[in-house]
């Protein structure tokens, strides 16, 4: 398996699929559907949720319970207000960056269907050079090509339509997949990804398996909130995405240094089971899969918090996956990172026995 190409056409045209199709947070269930039907192979059986949460369960009755998760929403706006003139104003769904916003498409979700509109911005030509203001959420706006509020309305939009952007997926010189809401739909690919290569290896599990695509982590990690309690894990295993600091602009004495290309980064912080995590990285270096490693202060600001701190404490560790571009529309990793997050979290379950509490006391 370690030196094996994982990734096959199959995987490559779902990624495509899943990551073309909106899912916003709160709206993510499109996107759950086309999840479920890919995992539906490899897995025993499901579990939902009321807000959208999809989990496929490998050993549904076994006692001991193993997570392994990633989030399926992306950021995006909400119309927030409509001029008289039929100009819309926005806030945020999730971190959305107003800086990327002027002169972007966008799709306006409403029950009648898709409606398009552009982030307008003045020329350069009627903008004073000497006290230009930089885009902010209060000066973006969205055209519709409406003359006014009531066009705008019969169109279907209305204060509170969700708007995400079209933009879809690319591979960029051969090993670089690029697009919106790589954060983190990524994680979903490469969990459902793992549930394939056990089901093809004939891989038994001694454990109960949950895989585990949570929804609403963009406004605070809701989703996996939600869920643990439903699942109620020993060991949860969270893959998100990390930044790429090699790019300009950012400053590594803050953000540390992780790159893609690199191999997964395994995280350091007061929510991750050190025990837990030492394992990882020993199986890491077992089949030398390459690593990096990254440290958070206080919170990783993942899901990996929300199933660390639940149910009493469950034994949780962080496995990221570098990005470049993040809450863009050019979201960007690299190939062959994808695939030894893969592989190393297929190769840390099978390193994982079912009567292990991870304790520092044991």
């Amino acid at each position: 398996m370690s030196s094996k190409k994982i990734l096959n056409k199959k995987s490559i045209d779902f990624l495509e699929k899943y990551l073309n199709n909106a899912s916003p947070t709160g709206y993510e269930w499109e996107g759950q559907k086309l999840w479920m039907d890919y995992l539906k192979p490899y897995v025993d059986t499901y579990i939902t949720d009321t807000y959208g949460t999809a989990v496929g369960v490998i050993n549904p009755d076994a006692k001991y319970k193993v997570v392994i998760e990633g989030h399926s929403d992306e950021i995006s706006w909400y119309v927030n207000y409509i001029t008289d003139n039929g100009l819309i104003y926005v806030i945020r769904n999730g971190g959305s960056d107003h800086q990327i916003a002027p002169s972007k498409w966008v799709n306006i979700h409403t029950k009648k269907g898709i409606v398009k509109g552009v982030f307008g911005w003045p020329a350069i030509h009627t903008r004073d050079s000497s006290k230009e203001e930089p885009p902010k959420l209060d000066n973006i706006f969205i055209d519709v090509g409406a003359k006014d509020k009531a066009e705008v309305e019969k169109l279907g939009v209305h204060v509170g339509c969700v708007i995400t952007y079209p933009d879809e997926f690319h591979i960029l010189n051969d090993d670089k997949f690029v697009c919106r809401a790589i954060d983190n739909r990524i994680g979903g690919f490469m969990i459902a990804e793992v549930a394939r290569l056990l089901h093809e290896n004939k891989k038994e599990l001694p454990f109960g398996l949950y895989i585990t695509n949570s929804v609403q982590e963009e406004i605070g990690l809701r989703g996996a909130e939600m869920i643990t309690h439903t699942i109620k894990p020993n060991i949860a295993i969270v893959t998100d995405v990390c930044h790429d600091t090699t790019t300009p602009m950012i400053e590594k004495k803050k953000q540390g240094h992780t790159e893609i290309g690199a191999g997964p980064v395994i995280s350091y912080a007061p929510a991750v089971q050190n025990k837990l995590r030492e394992r990882i990285i020993e199986t890491a270096e077992a089949n030398k899969i390459p690593f990096q490693r990254m440290a958070s202060s206080r919170y990783t600001g993942t899901d990996t918090d929300a199933f660390a701190y639940s149910n009493g404490g469950v034994a949780s560790a962080l496995i990221s996956l570098p990005l470049r571009y993040m809450h863009t529309t050019v979201e960007t990793v690299h190939k062959d990172d994808v695939e030894n997050v893969i592989r190393l979290i297929y190769e840390t379950l099978l390193k994982i026995k079912p009567d292990e509490t991870f304790s520092y006391f044991d």
